[in-house]
């Protein structure tokens, strides 16, 4: 990849919203991560026959992502997720609030929901696995945006028991 290239992806990653992306081609290796820090930082890897079997160069500045918005301090999210039936994605993959991009979502905040009942999508490695609700309750908060990765353990619902 040339420089250019760089820039062009990097600029697509900040149109598109992507939280990140790793790219290897040829020897040449480009990590953008956008969802951590303010500006993403490009790092392009060097093999051959030079001194080192690989080198590694300074970050290369990228072009300013839009500010994102502030989060609130941790301290008073745990203190609003009292009482709060948390549930965890299972596995890692892409979080779907609905079936499909035309359907309505599984479940919103204020709905009553009940153990058992679907309430969203983690997709992992092309298989849409179904996540289920584990406890009755009203749905206090949905933490991931539809579409966006989710690790595990990470917060996916809030359940006001």
């Amino acid at each position: 990849m040339n420089f250019k290239e760089i820039l062009q992806l990097i600029e697509k990653v900040a149109e598109s919203g992507i939280a990140s992306i790793e790219i290897e081609r040829a020897g040449t290796r480009v990590k953008i991560d956008a969802s951590h820090a303010p500006q993403p930082q490009v790092f392009h890897s060097i093999v051959g026959e030079t001194k080192s079997s690989q080198q590694m160069l300074s970050p290369v500045a990228a072009p300013a992502l839009p500010a994102a918005p502030q989060e609130k301090a941790p301290q008073p999210e745990e203190e609003s997720e009292a009482g709060l039936h948390i549930i965890t994605a299972p596995i890692v993959g892409t979080f779907y609030r609905s079936p499909n991009p035309e359907a309505e979502p599984f479940v919103a905040v204020g709905d009553r929901v009940s153990k058992g009942a679907v309430i969203c999508i983690i997709e992992a490695m092309k298989l849409m696995n179904e996540i289920e609700c584990d406890v009755d309750g009203v749905l206090a908060r949905i933490y991931p945006q539809n579409g966006q990765p989710v690790e595990y353990g990470e917060k996916l619902f809030a359940i006001r028991t």
